[in-house]
């Protein structure tokens, strides 16, 4: 009989696949005939529409990522005014890049259309902030969770994880060990084993608030001063007090930089 600790962990496969479960396939429709042929026939006086269709009363179209900006454009002049949301999908394995997909709103009609892109490993894509301001928040979550560098946004850095992260836990080859091993993935990969002992592990409970720490996600206490402006009181906070971690210490925001590859 085998062991438990030598049967195969599924988390710790890249790219696992459940042989017995099969994603279901929502029908698509033709856009002739439908509410969205006059605005897919406008939409293609812009730009070149690669595929269009009808899905879940969606309308997608799927455009060259060079159009994203112009087709955005052109369908917030067409009455999609209100940007929803923004995001990618990870097809790394399959297609060697991600998928991104911006989703528009027209509240005078009550229609939706789904933009949809391609964007391969290492390539670029551009703002679309300058066309709807809500895209800010939603490109800087692409970037921080899958890595995608976004061209021409105003401020592009890491929104949900700390600024001095390593890697970008929505893609697919991201490790799922638990918070075990998770705790010193970070220490382990930029430092090295040896430094456990040293930088100590890391702050795992989601629940844990302390009100000294400057460092993690709970920042109590450290609210920007009244009548400061927002970017000069960020400038000035600090990640660790006095006494801290050996290797964090009085570092601040404009000292803070990105990783961009392991020891």
């Amino acid at each position: 009989m085998r062991k438990y600790s030598d049967k195969k962990n599924a988390q710790l496969q890249n790219y696992y696949k459940d042989r017995f479960y099969h994603a279901p396939h929502t029908a698509k429709q033709a856009v002739e005939g439908s509410v969205f042929a006059e605005f897919l026939a406008a939409v293609q006086d812009e730009i070149t529409v690669m595929n269009s269709f009808v899905e879940l009363d969606f309308w997608v179209v799927e455009i060259q990522k060079e159009d994203n900006v112009k087709a955005l454009q052109c369908l917030k002049n067409l009455g999609f005014q209100v940007f929803t949301e923004a995001s990618a999908i990870d097809f790394v394995a399959q297609k060697q890049g991600f998928e991104i997909f911006y989703q528009l709103l027209n509240l005078e009609k009550k229609l939706r259309v789904r933009v949809k892109t391609f964007v391969g490993v290492k390539e670029r894509l551009k703002s679309v902030v300058s066309v709807f301001k809500g895209a800010n928040w939603s490109e800087r979550e692409i970037y921080d969770m899958f890595g995608v560098f976004i061209v021409g946004h105003p401020n592009l850095k890491r929104i949900l994880m700390p600024d001095d992260w390593f890697g970008h836990p929505f893609l697919k080859s991201y490790p799922l060990q638990g918070d075990e091993f998770a705790r010193w993935y970070e220490i382990d990969k930029i430092f090295g084993k040896e430094y456990r002992s040293v930088v100590g592990e890391e702050q795992r409970d989601p629940g844990f608030a302390d009100d000294k720490d400057t460092l993690n996600f709970a920042r109590l206490y450290h609210e920007n001063p009244k009548g400061e402006p927002r970017s000069r009181a960020f400038s000035k906070q600090e990640y660790q007090e006095e006494g801290g971690v050996a290797f964090v210490k009085r570092a601040t925001r404009d000292g803070a930089k990105i990783l961009e590859k392991r020891r």
